[in-house]
C-alpha cells in the first residue's frame, strides 16, 4: 500500500532522498495524506511552490506544528525559499501568535539553516528606527487596512485602550510587517494564514480577508492559500475561513 504515482513524484521533488518512518508504521494513513496532500489538492490550487510553502510554514507556527515545521523548511528550500525569507515567517509570527509560541521555531530555523552551511546571522531586514517605526508603522497600516477603515478603528476605541492601537501601529507594522525580504501582499497571506491557523480569531480573519484585498490579493487567492492549508489545518478551520472569505468578498 503506497500513494499514488504522482503523490509520490511531488512527495519526492520537494524531500529527496527523505523516507518516512510512518510509511513503515502507518502505511494506510500515508497513502491517503499523500494522495490528498501532494496530488489531489496540488491539482485543485493555482499557488505557486514558492507561495505554498511560505503559506505553510506560517500556519505551522500558528498550529505549533514544530517537527512538521522542521521538515517543510528543508523543502521550501529546496523549492526556492530563500533563508531570509523563511526567517522573515518566523519574525511576522511573532506579533500574531507571540513570541512564546515563536521561540522555539527560531531556534529549529537556525538549525535547520545552520545545518545546510548557511552563515547566521542573515543580512538585516529591519526597515524602521525607534524614532520613525510609530509614523513608518502607521503609514504601513493605512496601506493595508485602509485609512478610513483605521480612522473608524482609532475613533472607536476607549481612551484606555488607545496605547494598545499605538504599539499596533509601532510594534506590530512598525517593528514587524514593515520589515523587507518579502514583499507587503505576501506578508498579507502570511498573516491570513497564521490567524486561519490559529483559531479563534474570525473578526481578525475577516479584517485580514479585506486588507488582502486591498493590497491586491483577491478571492481566488486567498482560497488557493485555503487549499493549500486544509491538508495541515483541518477542515473546521478552513471552513470558518471560507465563510469570512464569502462574507467579506459579498459585500
Amino acid at each position: 500500500m503506497a500513494p499514488n504515482a504522482q503523490a509520490q513524484k511531488n512527495h519526492n521533488e520537494l524531500f529527496p532522498g527523505h523516507v518516512s518512518t510512518l510509511a513503515v508504521t502507518d502505511p494506510e494513513l500515508i497513502e491517503i495524506f499523500d494522495n490528498f496532500a501532494f496530488d489531489e489538492v496540488l491539482r485543485g490550487s493555482n499557488l505557486d511552490a514558492r507561495t505554498r510553502l511560505m503559506v505553510q510554514l506560517a500556519a505551522m507556527i500558528a498550529c505549533q506544528a514544530i517537527r512538521e515545521y522542521r521538515v517543510m523548511v528543508g523543502a521550501a528550500l529546496t523549492v526556492g525559499v530563500t533563508p531570509i525569507e523563511i526567517k522573515e515567517i518566523v519574525y511576522q509570527a511573532v506579533p500574531y501568535v507571540g513570541l512564546a509560541k515563536v521561540f522555539d521555531f527560531i531556534h529549529v530555523t537556525n538549525e535547520a539553516l545552520t545545518e545546510r552551511g548557511i552563515n547566521l546571522p542573515l543580512p538585516g531586514q529591519s526597515a524602521t528606527t525607534p524614532k520613525n517605526r510609530f509614523e513608518n508603522g502607521l503609514a504601513v497600516q493605512k496601506q493595508i487596512v485602509g485609512e478610513e477603515g483605521l480612522r473608524r478603528l482609532l475613533a472607536s476605541a476607549p481612551g484606555d485602550e488607545q496605547h494598545i492601537h499605538r504599539f499596533l501601529a509601532a510594534n506590530c507594522f512598525g517593528d514587524y510587517v514593515s520589515r523587507g525580504g518579502i514583499d507587503l501582499p505576501t506578508r498579507e497571506l502570511l498573516t491570513f494564514s497564521m490567524l486561519v491557523a490559529l483559531g479563534g480569531c474570525e473578526p481578525q480573519v475577516k479584517g485580514h480577508v479585506a486588507a488582502n484585498l486591498n493590497v491586491g490579493n483577491n478571492r481566488a487567492r486567498l482560497i488557493d492559500v485555503l487549499t493549500q492549508l486544509l491538508p495541515f489545518i483541518g477542515y473546521p478551520r478552513t471552513l470558518n475561513a471560507l465563510r469570512a472569505v464569502d462574507e467579506v468578498t459579498a459585500s
